[in-house]
């Protein structure tokens, strides 16, 4: 899910190319928001359209992160003006999952489920969800069920060959099928759910590491989760502040 800002107009426009939530058959959305800051507009505001738009109300696990002109990644800021807090007239955010809470079953309404699925789907296939051979093959498995429904020899093996849901696939494609034939009556939501449940006992859900740098300058990675902030250091996590 991508914002682009490249225009110098004062108004904010959206366009999505994907249908609604209820008529979604797959995790694939391709949804973009064009937004035109040159006016004084809060990333409150900026990031209430948003969500107004998705008609999303659990807006609380959620944000806005852009790339910031040091390279770095960094979150919109909803107290300050986004023209103070971008240097450039083209900056695409990203509208992802900002919290994540320890158990799904919390989340209230399908629309927020869905969306955190997608955002599991896109942190699995990019590699930053690191799991063991057979909880990646069944995370895919709850995937193919919400995409193309029951088991099909055929159509499984198209999808499979034709998209990456995962590093390295093409190991685990038999053991895909396998965890795919037994979710046979599944529906896209309940396959939602089920991909969430078994995504938040891995030790990286939830889990997005920031560079930093400790009181004596070593580079370190923080990461805030529900349990505190997290810091890494040599790929180990150091401690956590609960606070």
């Amino acid at each position: 899910m991508n914002i682009d800002t490249s225009s110098t107009e004062t108004s904010i426009n959206f366009e999505m190319t994907c249908k609604m939530y209820k008529a979604f058959p797959s995790l694939y959305c391709d949804l973009f928001f064009f937004i035109f800051p040159q006016r004084k507009i809060l990333g409150s505001d900026f990031f209430n359209k948003v969500c107004g738009h998705l008609k999303l109300l659990e807006k609380e696990y959620f944000g806005l992160e852009f790339r910031h002109h040091t390279g770095s990644y960094a979150w919109i800021e909803l107290l300050k003006p986004v023209a103070k807090q971008i240097k450039s007239d083209d900056v695409a955010f990203h509208f992802i999952v900002k919290f994540f809470p320890p158990d799904p079953g919390q989340l209230q309404r399908g629309l927020t489920r869905y969306l955190f699925a997608l955002q599991i789907k896109q942190d699995l296939s990019n590699g930053s969800l690191t799991c063991n051979d057979n909880s990646a093959a069944l995370l895919v498995s709850h995937i193919l069920q919400a995409e193309i429904g029951d088991y099909d020899n055929e159509l499984d093996a198209h999808h499979l060959e034709n998209k990456q849901y995962v590093p390295n696939q093409e190991y685990l494609d038999h053991k895909i099928i396998r965890f795919h034939k037994k979710h046979r009556g599944h529906t896209p939501a309940e396959s939602d759910v089920h991909l969430l449940e078994v995504a938040r006992k891995m030790d990286m859900y939830g889990i997005r590491p920031h560079p930093a740098h400790d009181g004596e300058g070593m580079r370190i990675n923080l990461a805030v989760t529900h349990m505190g902030v997290l810091v890494f250091q040599l790929s180990n996590t150091l401690c956590y502040d609960p606070s």
